[in-house]
């Protein structure tokens, strides 16, 4: 179902650049304590989980993993966020780190729009540690295109109750094209000067597989996905892993009830990603709001009183189709300190 959402922008943020800029740097981080947990994997790599501190929970107790967005991890303030209402809802919560997303990872490979195994890997690992909790799933961006096209790929067999994505870039070819336009040229600066820096760091610690270019003259996303991407990860090349990546051509095989969430001024893409009725599944509810920016969504009636709808809007999902999860003690984010 493609629907209209009920978000509503503060009076004061109606831009989308606000919208984004707001949440994700202006935005005191939330507080929040962790344990982290590392999973070794059979390759020889590892993954990183942030678990919320265990407060006494019945094995049974709901548990929501959270996939992060590109160049994002548990400082991401929607991310932290979100675990605050996992926790006030009595659920566990677990952020899961993408490989080498927290620090340098010891192979080649790292992470991409379309890897949806290590994913799968944590979904396991957590039902076998806790094999009657119903599990929800929620992915932002990057994340949230891993978590669709899990789905998808996974289709009836998906073990988890529900799931959330938001922001999420359908179609990352055109996104791609859409993100080196106007002001947006900055987001995507910013996120491949983050990638560079990851990759350099991780070549001081392993021998790169291949000699590479200069990273500094890789300034678009189609010559970094080209020349770093693609290789590292197995494709022949950017359009290769843009057409194996993208979740857009798995949603029609979702079988789990699904919300997404996304702008129509959203500044990482075009409102032309944004997936047709025809696209969607039966288990999918699309919300699309005129306003939002990308992982924005920020309300507010009164000035400088933010509300971070998100956290909001996916918690009433996750109490509609997620078992035990309910709120027991509210999140009052004026607490929230930097």
């Amino acid at each position: 179902m493609l629907t209209r959402s009920d978000f509503e922008p503060a009076f004061w943020l109606r831009n989308a650049h606000a919208q984004t800029v707001f949440a994700s740097k202006v935005r005191p981080s939330p507080a929040l304590e962790v344990e982290r947990e590392r999973l070794e994997l059979e390759d020889g790599d590892f993954l990183d989980l942030s678990w919320l501190p265990e407060r006494g929970l019945d094995a049974d107790a709901p548990i929501v993993i959270v996939l992060h967005g590109l160049n994002g991890s548990l400082e991401s303030k929607y991310a932290r966020g979100l675990l605050r209402q996992a926790d006030a809802h009595g659920a566990r919560g677990v952020l899961m780190h993408f490989r080498g997303a927290a620090e340098p990872n010891r192979l080649a490979r790292s992470y991409h729009s379309g890897e949806t195994e290590d994913f799968n890997t944590v979904v396991r690992h957590v039902r076998q540690r806790f094999a009657r909790a119903p599990l929800a799933a929620v992915g932002y961006s990057l994340g949230g295109n891993v978590l669709l096209k899990y789905l998808g790929e996974q289709g009836r067999a998906a073990p988890l109750a529900c799931a959330t994505a938001v922001s999420v870039p359908y179609d990352l070819k055109r996104c791609s094209e859409a993100i080196q336009q106007g002001l947006s040229r900055i987001y995507q600066a910013h996120m491949i000067n983050g990638l560079r820096e990851a990759y350099e760091a991780k070549f001081k610690l392993i021998d790169a597989p291949q000699p590479y270019p200069d990273f500094r003259q890789l300034r678009d996303f189609p010559s970094f996905d080209n020349a770093i991407t693609a290789p590292l990860n197995g494709f022949r090349d950017a359009d290769d892993y843009y057409e194996r990546s993208s979740s857009g051509p798995f949603l029609k095989h979702i079988r789990l009830p699904t919300l997404i969430i996304h702008a129509e001024d959203d500044p990482f893409m075009a409102p032309d990603v944004i997936p047709g009725p025809d696209a969607l599944s039966s288990s999918i509810r699309l919300e699309v709001s005129r306003h939002g920016g990308h992982v924005g969504f920020v309300s507010g009636g009164r000035y400088g009183e933010p509300v971070y709808w998100l956290e909001q809007r996916i918690p009433a999902w996750l109490r509609e189709r997620l078992p035990g999860f309910a709120a027991r003690d509210p999140v009052n984010q004026a607490e929230e300190t930097g």
